[in-house]
Formats: structure tokens, C-alpha cells, sequence
């Protein structure tokens, strides 16, 4: 009976465990793969995808082009120099002709594309996926015939290629003085049977670029989708994988601080848009992509597609003047302009605007912070006046502290009597500052993120408002011949500003607090060393925004009666 009994639950407990594993363990994973399929059967297409590429043995992008010379054709416009590759079919050698790698004209110019192998491989690649996946269409490895040898406004190329199976396809690329290229694509079908396609454009960026490391500034995959801006960082889509949006129109792309290389759908055309993160090896890949719909050609027909790039420089004039052209929405949302976008666009403008008058950025901002100031003079006039009858009151304050030491409470009430008695708000002075707040950060982000400050001269040292100031007082300032570590580069112009920040500290009260007024005396040390690694435009601007204030206030306390 024992032995019928054990023979009886190990039947059973076998059976369990069957069942168990059918239901926990093969039932989902057979329901995975009816859905995989099923998705496939909705979606049987995807845009090419850098997993498909084998591990690439890098090499110096110059060496690359060196070898491929054979098979390119010339990109030769007033803003751009480079290539465009036969193999592929890809835009994948593009330098900025009007920006170099130093403010030195003579530098090498700024390199935004590179092709496949090279150690920062970076390129453009526009395509058809067929719905029957049996149909041989163009692909990376694609030697096209070209119709042209260089590339230049008002000069297309047509690249040509027979799949020898009645489609001829051809893909015809123009651009323009800047840095818009249009990419129309079109298929003969000579066969006796329709077939459909997918139009697809992608741009591919292998490895993990250098960023500023900023949080006020995006680097990295972005795009405007149905009119909402997405933003991505590169770690963020590595942990996502990827990231799909339908859209109508809009843009997709990959930022940096000054360079943008972006897809543009036609305006009315409905999209996928995708952020693809892939490892190749041990390389990263990240990918932005668009697919249109299906295109029937019919046979014996022909059908085309037309898609957009944008690969230069992000100025604000150009963004908005293609925005304008081609009806991108939110073109000018790749300058990272931040949550005060409304002050922060017409700012650039009116500073942009009086350096055309004056012939110099650094100028121009002395300027611009001249009429911010007097906008405020009336809120900035409250302010001091309210600072300077607290100053007035320093002495009787003092004298309170020191009476009720050990009783804060009747300290407390004595201040407020004082306040009360002599018609003076200790908070009078926070409030026309606080307002203050949204346009002076709103100027800050102007003076960083737009390019038309990079590389641009002030006086004397100051060669690139972009760039810190390149002088420091532990060498005295380049008469003596060392280098000192980067950590105490400490030059004239945050030297400046911190005494400028000390004046204006002794001009307003002290805190009430001990510890705190002790720990406010450090504060223009902290800021003199933390700004001096920041563009010498910012702290240009923040040095005499300081100078301006002191006057300002310097004039209302004499006025008052206060010694300054």
C-alpha cells in the first residue's frame, strides 16, 4: 500500500510539474512568439539597423577616403567640402567650410561626417525596404553608377542602380548654398507585376561622442514629433534600446552643441520615427530613422520619394529661414534655447542685431546688458533703495543683537519694532531680483549655446568669446614660460569679476546671521574659481552686469544718505 501510495503522488507531482511548465514557462513563451509574428505581419518592414554591420577594424577617416577616392563623388559648395560615397550610396564626408578647429583661419575645418570604419564613423543614408523581402533592393554594399562628379549648388547627381529584376533605381541628390541637401528617390518597375516599398533615411553615429557634460545643454538624439519636442540623452537610449514615435511631418536628428545633422520628412507625409541604440563589438551605435508608408509602383510605372537633410551649423537666422521654406515644425527647437524660450529667442535677435551695428559680439553685449539694466531701473531702483535703509539701520541692528543675545525671541520682536518704526521691508529688496531672475539666465543661455559667439573676438586676449579666458595669474599672465594644469587656469577676467562681486557684496547689508555673513564673504572666491573654466562671454557679461549695478547703487545710497 505504501509503495502504490508513493507510486501514486510521484505520478502526480510529475504530472504538476508538466503542467506547471506548460503554463509558466511554454505557454508565455509561445504567446511571445504568436505576437512577434503577428507584429511582423503588421510590420514586416523595419529601417536597416547598424546591428546588421560586422565589427569595423577603424581606421583614420583620411586614410579611409585616401583609399575609396576611386568611388566618390565631390561635395563642393560655399559651405560645404566632402564627399558622397558610391558604395552605399551614403553622405559620409562633410566639413564646415566657414568653421575651423581654432579661431586660427588656417585650422583644419570643422569634420561633422566621417564614413564607415573610421573611429567616429558618422553618415547619412537614405533607402527602400520591400514589403516582399525576396526583392532585391539597394543596400550598404551597393555600388551605384553616378551621373556627375561633383556636387554643388545647382548641380545634382544621380546615382543609378539596376537590381537586374525589372527595378531601376535611381536617387537623385541636390543641395543648396548652405547646408540643406534633398534627396528625391525613384523606382522604374519593368516588370509585369506591382510591387511596394518602403521609403526610408536614416543617420548613424558609431561610438559615444564627447558631450560638454552640461545640464542646461542637450547633446544627443532629438526630433519634433506631431509638434512636441523629444530629447534623448545617449546613456538614457542605451538603457531604452529603442524608442519609436508615429508622426506627420516634423524632424529627427542628432545634436551637438553647435552641429545638427537632421532628417526632414515632407511636411504632410505620415512617419515612424525611431531612436535605435545597438553594440557592435564593444562599440556603441545609436541611429535616428524615419520610414514612410508603402509606395505601390505600378508595373511598367514609376514612383519617388522626397526626403530632406540638414547637416551644418545650427545658426538661429538659417533654422528659421528653413523652417519657413519647408514648413519644419519647431526647426529652431535644435538650439537648445531652455524653459525661457520666449525671452531667450529675442534676445539672441536684438544682441545679434547690434553686433551687425557695432562689428563686435563681445560689444554687443556690453550693449544689449546696458538696456536690460535700464528696462529693470525702476524694480532694480527699489531694490537698492530698500538695501540701502536696511544698510542705514546696520548700527541700531547690531546694538539690538548684541542687547538680546541669549533671547532670540525679544530680538526677533525688536527688529520687527525697528522695521516697523523706521517704514523699512527687509524683503523689498528680494522681490525686483527675483523677477530679474528669468532674463538674466535666459542672456546666460544666449551667450552659451549659440554659435554665432563661438570663435568670436573681444579685445586685447580675448580671441573666442566661446572659449575661457586663456590667461592665468599662476603663470603672472604669460611672463612666465609655463603651463600651469587646467584646474588653475585663473585669468583676468574672472579676476575681475570676483572683485567686482566684492564690491557690490560691501555695498549691501550684511546677513543678520554671523555664520552667514561670514560664509556670504567667500562667496565672490567661490565664483571667481567656479566661472573661470566658463566661457569668456559669460563672464565678460556677468562682470559688467556687476560694475553696472554697483554704480546704480552706489549713486541711490549716496542719494540716501548712506555711506557707501
Amino acid at each position: 500500500m505504501t509503495d502504490q501510495r508513493n507510486l501514486i503522488l510521484a505520478i502526480a507531482l510529475s504530472i504538476a510539474i508538466l503542467l506547471g511548465f506548460q503554463y509558466f514557462y511554454e505557454g508565455p513563451k509561445v504567446q511571445q512568439q504568436r505576437q512577434q509574428q503577428a507584429q511582423q505581419t503588421e510590420a514586416p518592414v523595419n529601417v536597416p539597423s547598424p546591428t546588421a554591420a560586422q565589427p569595423e577594424v577603424a581606421k583614420d577617416a583620411a586614410q579611409i577616403l585616401a583609399e575609396q577616392a576611386g568611388s566618390r563623388i565631390k561635395i563642393d559648395t560655399p559651405a560645404l567640402h566632402g564627399s558622397i560615397n558610391l558604395v552605399g550610396g551614403r553622405i559620409d564626408d562633410l566639413k564646415l567650410a566657414d568653421y575651423h578647429a581654432t579661431p586660427d583661419r588656417g585650422s583644419p575645418e570643422i569634420a561633422l561626417l566621417a564614413p564607415a570604419g573610421a573611429p567616429n564613423a558618422y553618415y547619412a543614408e537614405f533607402g527602400w525596404v520591400p514589403e516582399d523581402r525576396s526583392l532585391p533592393v539597394p543596400a550598404a554594399d551597393t555600388m551605384w553608377t553616378a551621373a556627375g562628379q561633383t556636387l554643388g549648388p545647382d548641380k545634382p547627381v544621380t546615382l543609378t542602380w539596376d537590381n537586374g529584376k525589372g527595378l531601376v533605381f535611381e536617387r537623385t541628390i541636390a543641395v543648396d548654398k548652405q547646408y540643406m541637401f534633398t534627396v528625391t528617390q525613384k523606382v522604374r518597375n519593368t516588370t509585369g507585376a506591382p510591387v511596394k516599398l518602403l521609403p526610408y533615411s536614416l543617420v548613424s553615429r558609431h561610438g559615444t561622442p564627447h558631450t560638454e557634460g552640461y545640464y542646461i545643454l542637450h547633446e544627443g538624439p532629438l526630433g519634433v514629433f506631431d509638434g512636441k519636442l523629444n530629447e534623448h540623452k545617449y546613456d538614457d537610449l542605451k538603457k531604452a534600446g529603442t524608442i519609436s514615435k508615429p508622426t506627420t511631418g516634423g524632424w529627427i536628428g542628432v545634436t551637438d552643441k553647435y552641429w545638427l545633422v537632421s532628417l526632414i520628412p515632407d511636411a504632410k507625409a505620415a512617419e515612424t520615427a525611431r531612436f535605435v541604440h545597438t553594440t557592435v563589438g564593444n562599440q556603441d551605435r545609436f541611429q535616428v530613422d524615419l520610414m514612410g508608408q508603402a509606395i505601390e509602383v505600378p508595373a511598367g510605372g514609376a514612383a519617388e520619394d522626397t526626403a530632406r537633410l540638414f547637416a551644418g551649423a545650427k545658426q538661429v537666422r538659417l533654422l528659421d529661414a528653413y523652417a519657413k521654406q519647408y514648413d519644419i515644425t519647431n526647426f529652431d527647437l535644435a538650439i537648445d534655447f531652455g524653459w525661457f524660450y520666449f525671452l531667450t529667442k529675442p534676445f539672441f535677435y536684438a544682441i545679434d542685431i547690434i553686433a551687425g551695428l557695432v562689428g563686435n559680439f563681445g560689444v554687443a553685449i556690453l550693449i544689449f546688458t546696458v538696456i536690460v539694466k535700464a528696462a529693470f531701473f525702476p524694480l532694480a531702483n527699489k531694490s537698492y533703495q530698500a538695501m540701502s535703509k536696511m544698510k542705514k539701520l546696520q548700527p541700531e541692528m547690531t546694538k539690538i543683537r548684541e542687547r538680546f543675545e541669549d533671547d532670540k525671541v525679544r530680538q526677533q520682536q525688536e527688529m520687527m519694532a525697528l522695521y516697523k518704526r523706521e517704514k523699512v521691508n527687509p524683503m523689498a529688496g528680494c522681490l525686483p531680483i527675483v523677477i530679474q531672475i528669468p532674463v538674466f539666465f535666459a542672456l546666460y543661455k544666449v551667450l552659451f549655446v549659440t554659435i554665432e559667439m563661438r570663435h568670436a573676438p573681444f579685445f586685447g586676449w580675448i580671441h573666442d568669446l566661446s572659449a575661457p579666458d586663456p590667461t592665468t595669474i599662476f603663470n603672472l599672465f604669460g611672463l612666465i614660460p609655463w603651463d600651469p594644469p587646467h584646474m588653475l587656469m585663473l585669468g583676468i577676467w574672472p579676476l575681475i569679476m570676483g572683485v567686482t562681486m566684492w564690491f557690490q557684496q560691501k555695498l549691501n547689508p550684511a546677513p543678520p546671521d554671523p555664520v552667514q555673513a561670514k560664509m556670504f564673504q567667500f562667496l565672490p572666491i567661490v565664483f571667481t574659481f567656479m566661472l573661470a573654466s566658463f566661457p569668456a562671454g559669460l563672464v565678460i557679461y556677468w562682470a559688467w552686469n556687476n560694475t553696472l549695478s554697483i554704480a546704480q547703487q552706489w549713486l541711490i545710497m549716496r542719494k540716501a544718505g548712506v555711506k557707501a
